[in-house]
This record gives structure tokens, C-alpha cells and sequence, in this order.
């Protein structure tokens, strides 16, 4: 993955005050500049994301449980209706 700094392929500036002295420590880039680099970083996270789930949907086990199937309940355990005067 790439940092920040990577997606700026521009020139970045500092503020100066008219004196020619620093007016603050943060880079400072155009708009548009800042638009296009936020646009690319957007598009490489949906890449990767896309990455991710294929990644993940390859290495599930072919006879593994649905994650949000009805949970494994003892073979002991007493299951009541939540609304038992609606049960039939």
C-alpha cells in the first residue's frame, strides 16, 4: 500500500507570510491537486478491498459452517420461545 505522501505527485508548498518567514509546518497543495490524489487513494482501497474478499472467499473451507448460520446450541440446553403467548 502506499502512504499519504505517495498520491501527491505534485509540488507542495508552505505558507509564507509576505516577509518570506514560515507561517505554518503544514504542506500545503492546490485543491484540484488534493482532489486527484484523494480520488487515486479511494480507487487503490477499493482494489484492495476487492483483493481482500477474493483472498478471503479463496481460503474459506469448502465445508465450513455459514458464519451466520443458526448457532451450535448443547445438546442439554432448554430452548424456549421468545413469545411464548404467540408460539403455537
Amino acid at each position: 500500500m502506499k502512504t499519504p505522501a505517495e498520491y501527491l505527485d505534485v509540488p507542495v508548498f508552505y505558507l509564507t507570510y509576505p516577509t518570506g518567514e514560515v507561517a505554518e509546518q503544514a504542506p500545503v497543495v492546490s485543491y484540484d491537486d488534493a482532489l486527484r490524489a484523494v480520488e487515486a487513494a479511494l480507487a487503490d482501497a477499493e482494489k484492495y478491498r476487492y483483493l481482500l474478499m477474493r483472498a478471503l472467499r479463496r481460503s474459506q473451507d469448502p465445508e465450513g459452517t455459514v458464519p451466520f448460520g443458526p448457532a451450535a446450541t448443547d445438546a442439554g440446553a432448554d430452548v424456549r420461545p421468545m413469545y411464548p403467548d404467540i408460539a403455537a
